[in-house]
């Protein structure tokens, strides 16, 4: 793929911290992608970002649907999102953005974000929402924004629906490589890195789907045992930045350090934080036979060509983590209402499509399935691009 449409670096006169923007493609003047916040986010990080974000659109087109995918971007701010600064740092980023928002770039919540804030920040900006320039697209702007918002106010088991597609997402693609396997999924142990809004929901879809969990990490550390967690006690101990309360803990889980996670006897692993997770110093340690991406690039490409010399699956994030944005824009489009059952089914149904398309097409290619991915978003581009027309 050519190099992205737009990439601007932003520095705070605050603070002095950078804030970046990549607009890699865009799809009839309209492009989707999250803004995520971290100390040590960097340009190249939040380009990479928007290249995956245009091929998550592409894999989602469907001709008969509402939802027609726009194009790819992302953004990203270098700070600590616990930092007492980073509410205000976010502020006056949306604010200095706020041409792009208002025109061409739809945003929400990513790595280190709530939608909440995101929201409540975006007013602060004076934007009238962080997804605007896409409601020029829409045949009733009115109906799709009152019908988003009901979504979001859905709630299952305590947890909001927006906090659950995503996983729910995650889950089928795993579940669907494990059917395509011939693997049980009752005795499967799975492991999973980070807890918040997709490592969390993750936890959740596969635990309810026969799954072990067995471990489960976030900044403070793993928390495991071999016979599995308690992961809805976990949930109902998590604070909103994904980290579990100890004293929640069982006699028999264990605390280990951040890094235990990668080495855990589990045949999954969910890498579901930071990007760059796993690497050439640390796959050595990964004994699984699947890696789901619920993060955003947590694997990179040296480690990625090491594990699939030693017959490690990756099942790559543009596939596997695009749940939730292709949730948006199917309940703002109008493909689903705001319904927790309907939008599930509809997440499951997609999603196991998806991964069983890219499977068959890996095997058809002899070549890993980020490679089929890529292969099939290659394909569809220009069949979009055809349809209504590509702006770069």
């Amino acid at each position: 793929m050519t190099g992205p449409l737009l990439s601007l670096t932003w520095t705070d006169h605050v603070t002095g911290r950078h804030g970046y923007l990549v607009v890699d493609r865009l799809v009839r003047g309209v492009s989707s992608g999250g803004l995520r916040m971290r100390a040590g986010c960097t340009l190249d990080e939040v380009a990479g970002l928007a290249r995956g974000m245009t091929m998550k659109e592409a894999l989602h087109y469907d001709p008969r649907s509402r939802y027609v995918p726009l194009g790819g971007a992302k953004g990203g701010i270098d700070c600590d999102p616990r930092d007492p600064a980073a509410y205000g740092l976010l502020v006056r980023y949306l604010r200095a953005v706020r041409p792009y928002v208002e025109c061409f770039w739809t945003t929400g919540e990513d790595l280190g974000l709530t939608q909440d804030l995101v929201d409540r920040a975006a007013a602060e900006a004076g934007l009238v929402s962080s997804v605007q320039a896409v409601y020029p697209l829409l045949d009733d702007e009115s109906a799709a924004r009152r019908r988003l918002a009901d979504a979001f106010a859905v709630e299952v088991d305590g947890i909001g629906l927006d906090a659950l597609v995503g996983g729910c997402g995650v889950a089928e693609s795993v579940l669907t490589a494990l059917d395509r396997a011939g693997v049980p999924y009752a005795g499967t142990r799975v492991a999973v890195q980070g807890f918040g809004t997709m490592g969390g929901a993750t936890a959740r879809f596969l635990a309810r789907a026969g799954l072990t969990v067995v471990a489960v990490a976030d900044v403070e550390g793993t928390i495991a045992d071999p016979a599995g967690l308690d992961v809805e006690a976990l949930l109902a101990a998590r604070d909103a930045f994904g980290t579990v309360d100890r004293s929640a803990l069982r006699p028999g889980d264990r605390k280990l350090p951040c890094e235990a996670w990668l080495s855990a006897d589990a045949e999954v692993l969910v890498p579901a934080a930071v990007s760059y997770a796993v690497d050439s110093g640390n796959q050595h340690r990964i004994t699984a036979r699947w890696i789901a991406e619920a993060a955003n690039m947590p694997v990179v490409p040296e480690a990625e060509e090491t594990l699939t010399s030693r017959g490690v699956t990756v099942l790559p994030d543009v596939v596997v983590n695009s749940g939730t944005n292709a949730w948006w824009w199917w309940t703002l489009f109008g493909d689903i209402g705001a319904d927790a059952d309907e939008a599930l089914a509809h997440t499951r149904r997609a999603m196991r499509t998806l991964t069983d398309r890219m499977l068959a097409r890996a095997e058809a290619d002899a070549t890993t399935p980020r490679a089929a991915a890529h292969a099939l978003a290659e394909e569809r581009l220009p069949v979009i691009a055809e349809r209504f027309g590509w702006y770069r």
